[in-house]
């Protein structure tokens, strides 16, 4: 059921990327036709012609599946101004994650951002962007992120820890959709300060699906700049006045995709490893 969901949700999807990526001035794929997209998107499901010929060669490479025609399409829009990424297939995963969930779950992606952060980077490297994922845009960035305490051994570097479970202060990698923003209020240097929250239900089981128990959450914090970020108890913080503009696109209905070239992650998490659903 959730494969036959799957692929008619990606034969929309891919029509609609690749149509408002043709507006985009410079944009390598811009002739696209509507006919290419309809071959493309119902390639893998349109029933062999009867009278197809027999000794057709065996080794014909199969047609692209939708998934893999949007993800590419949105990598190679992006991938040469999104630098420095700390793992060459840090933007694949991240689109292939965000398209096969929203094929899946169109309801609860009802926005057409994305805020991804590479936390393969130090906390001294911008890393983090917002993407309009219709247009193919960057809407901010690339900026400077926190990572979580219990990640990290040092203010600042590369987290190299990350965990799910209650109490660890650690970020959780995955993919998240954006709930609603709030008044939030932290500590920082012995101080409380205020700054506008956005709450994350993290959808990558056993790696983030207790953000939401956690307090995880994106928010504004005083110990980001824009040279550098301090650590969180596990949220993707970033500057107050950048929250205060970025947030509320992303509320209700936007994405969050959190990565690191991290094995195990890599290997088990249900939206980057598998791939059997192209």
């Amino acid at each position: 059921m959730q494969q036959n969901l799957l692929q008619k949700g990606l034969v929309g999807l891919t029509a609609l990327v690749l149509t408002g990526a043709a507006v985009v001035p410079n944009h390598a794929s811009a002739s696209v036709t509507p006919t290419a997209i309809t071959t493309v998107a119902t390639a893998d499901t349109s029933p062999a012609a009867p009278d197809a010929a027999p000794d057709a060669a065996p080794d014909a490479a199969p047609a692209a599946s939708p998934l893999a025609t949007v993800t590419r399409h949105a990598v190679d829009a992006l991938a040469a101004i999104v630098r420095p990424l700390s793992h060459p297939r840090a933007l694949d995963d991240a689109f292939h994650s965000y398209y096969a969930y929203k094929a899946l779950h169109p309801d609860q992606v009802r926005k057409p951002y994305l805020y991804f952060v590479d936390y393969g980077l130090p906390s001294t490297t911008p890393r983090g962007y917002v993407f309009d994922m219709n247009t193919l845009k960057i809407v901010e960035g690339p900026f400077t992120v926190a990572h979580g305490r219990g990640s990290s051994t040092s203010q600042y570097g590369v987290p190299t820890r990350f965990s799910n479970a209650l109490g660890s202060a650690a970020t959780s990698l995955g993919l998240y959709v954006a709930r609603a923003t709030y008044a939030f209020t932290g500590h920082a240097g012995g101080r409380v300060y205020s700054a506008l929250g956005l709450r994350l239900d993290g959808v990558s089981d056993g790696f983030n699906d207790h953000a939401l128990a956690r307090g995880v959450v994106a928010h504004g914090a005083p110990y980001v700049t824009q040279d550098k970020a301090g650590r969180s108890q596990g949220c993707p913080a970033m500057e107050p006045s950048r929250a205060e503009r970025l947030l509320p696109k992303l509320a209700d209905g936007g994405m969050v995709f959190l990565f690191a070239p991290d094995p195990n992650w890599l290997t088990h998490d249900e939206w980057v490893a598998n791939t059997g659903s192209e």
